[in-house]
Formats: structure tokens, C-alpha cells, sequence
């Protein structure tokens, strides 16, 4: 038996204090979006926004559905818009935010497992790492690539 171990690395801004411009603007497109929201189950409004290597932004919001889980969560919602308006183009970075009644939750909302796997497979087809941004009202947490928040990715398909 071999024992090994995973250690991530990531950035931590209290009250973004020192977050790129780029993308506090990304955040500040998430957090727009969570407004816009379809979570009457919840009440757990969620926004994601998407950067593109043409320079596009993308935003959307969580979507539920009384015909559980027809719903989808933001960060698919915007990747999937993201891949069908621009098919040529990557995801350079994406943010998320979270709010309850109107109010940014205090500490970040990490994606789901489905989220990270969407994530990961859109990062395998570029080649390229995907910057992850999740906001909270105390601190933001920055990720250089998806793999901080799901190491091992269902990557292992054969390629056709």
C-alpha cells in the first residue's frame, strides 16, 4: 500500500481587498445575476459568471423546478449558455455568489459535485486551467483551476 495525500492552494481576500479588477467585475456579474434567480423552493438565490477568451461575460442564475431536480444550479446554467452562444471560445474563469433574502451569504457557496464535474470537462476541452472565484460577504476565495475543488475529475473516457 501506498499512502498518498492532496493539498490545495488557494488566495483568500477579506472584503475582496486586492481581487484582480477583472475579476472583482466577474463577482460583482455574479452577484447581479443571483438577483434574477428562480429559487421559490429555496429561497437560495446563486449567480455564476463566466469570463470567455473573446472577452465575454456570461452571467446566470440557479433555476429551480417544482419537478425536482429539473432545476439547474447557476454555474451550469452559465457554462452551457456560455459553450452554446460561443462555441469557439474557453472559460478563462468563473465566480459564484450566494444570497438569502436578498443578503450575500457571509462566507462562500463552493458548486456542487455536478457543478465542479461541468466545470472540470469544460477545462479538459481547453487545454487550460479555469480560474474559480467564489464570493462571500467576509472573504473571497480564489482557485487557479477547478481541480482545487474536485482532484480526481471523470476524465478518463476514451476519446472518439
Amino acid at each position: 500500500m501506498n499512502q498518498k495525500s492532496i493539498s490545495i492552494s488557494y488566495k483568500e481576500y477579506t472584503l475582496n481587498e486586492g481581487l484582480d479588477s477583472r475579476d472583482m467585475e466577474l463577482l460583482e456579474r455574479a452577484q447581479l445575476a443571483a438577483k434574477g434567480s428562480y429559487a421559490p423552493y429555496s429561497n437560495f438565490n446563486v449567480g455564476a459568471a463566466v469570463r470567455l477568451s473573446n472577452g465575454e461575460i456570461v452571467a446566470a442564475s440557479n433555476q429551480e423546478n417544482a419537478a425536482y431536480p429539473s432545476g439547474l444550479c447557476a454555474e451550469r446554467v452559465a457554462i452551457f449558455y456560455a459553450h452554446a452562444r460561443f462555441p469557439e471560445a474557453s472559460v478563462e474563469a468563473i465566480a459564484v455568489t450566494a444570497s438569502v433574502d436578498g443578503h450575500i451569504c457571509e462566507t462562500p457557496t463552493y458548486p456542487c459535485g455536478a457543478c465542479r464535474q461541468v466545470l472540470a470537462e469544460s477545462e479538459m476541452r481547453a487545454g487550460k486551467p479555469i480560474k474559480v472565484i467564489i464570493g462571500g460577504e467576509k472573504f473571497t476565495q480564489e482557485m487557479e483551476s477547478i481541480r482545487s475543488l474536485l482532484p480526481f475529475t471523470f476524465d478518463n473516457l476514451p476519446k472518439r
